[in-house]
């Protein structure tokens, strides 16, 4: 496809070339990063988070994917938080995108390679729970699967991960327990709950978002899972928290303005400050050394 064009072959054996992406980037940046995030629509400013010490536009990482979706500025942010090494992936690829699974998830293999030890995910999403409401964050605590495909489909890398993994806990429960009070701190309203994956591109039909709420989901999306698959893949603590653009009213849809990316781009930077100062206290509270001990008094 014109503008996605890779020379890195995909699958979870895709390691050698993931070695040339990572010998790239590491040309660029040499500290080894600890926590790696990526940015969901609305949430760019969340990288004024970041003391940046490296901006890497993807189209110059070998085999790195190009973003074409609203809201997705498609760079490689190498920095710190709070003194924590950190890369940021500001604008994700997705399926709608005309992608393979197992390239969508290239940037964040690429980010294993380099070292992470854990990964955090935002979205966008629109909620099916009556609950929620506009501005809300749900912490994912587990996700249906209705994409149809799985990047992990393919010949298995066994020293990356294994064949068959286990997704019963796919998320961190520590790390979703620091999030969902560093939110209310924050000032946000803030859930827990299920996330389900559509392919889109278009936006649900009523009757989607009936079987989404009938099936156990809270809110609904278009990406996020094919990362925590590769992460679950490769061993890595996973969070993920999605902010609310808009609520499905069963009563009242048929009045209901359309939704549109540029909307749900707009719904979610609202809240897209204090979504930064929940990571901020997570990767501070989690990651950061702890604080020396005082030496022992002189005898």
């Amino acid at each position: 496809l014109p503008g996605h064009e890779s020379s890195m072959p995909t699958g979870p054996d895709a390691s050698p070339q993931l070695d040339v992406a990572a010998d790239f980037v590491r040309s660029q940046w040499t500290r080894r990063p600890v926590v790696g995030l990526v940015l969901g629509s609305g949430l760019g400013a969340v990288a004024d988070l970041i003391d940046v010490e490296v901006a890497i536009d993807g189209q110059d990482i070998p085999g790195y994917p190009t973003s074409t979706a609203v809201g997705h500025r498609g760079r490689l942010l190498c920095g710190t938080l709070d003194g924590v090494p950190v890369l940021v992936i500001d604008g994700r690829v997705h399926s709608y995108e005309g992608l393979p699974f197992q390239e969508i998830v290239t940037p964040v293999q690429l980010l294993f390679e380099l070292g992470i030890e854990s990964l955090i995910l935002t979205n966008a999403s629109g909620a099916v729970n009556p609950e929620f409401s506009t501005g809300d964050v749900m912490i994912i605590d587990d996700h249906i699967n209705l994409m149809w495909g799985n990047p992990l489909i393919g010949q298995n890398d066994d020293d990356a991960g294994p064949r068959f993994p286990d997704l019963v806990r796919p998320y961190d429960p520590q790390l979703s327990e620091a999030a969902y009070e560093a939110a209310r701190s924050s000032g946000l309203t803030v859930h827990r709950g299920v996330y389900l994956a559509f392919a889109g591109p278009t936006y649900e039909t009523p009757a989607e978002y009936r079987l989404a709420r009938k099936i156990g989901a809270d809110v609904v999306g278009m990406s996020t899972v094919p990362e925590v698959l590769a992460a679950v893949h490769a061993g890595r603590r996973v969070l993920a928290m999605s902010v609310i653009s808009n609520v499905f009213d069963d009563s009242s849809h048929s009045d209901a303005e359309p939704t549109t990316g540029e909307q749900v781009v707009t719904t979610v930077a609202a809240t897209a400050e204090r979504v930064a100062a929940t990571l901020r206290s997570v990767i501070h509270s989690q990651f950061s050394d702890p604080p020396p001990r005082p030496s022992p008094p002189s005898s």
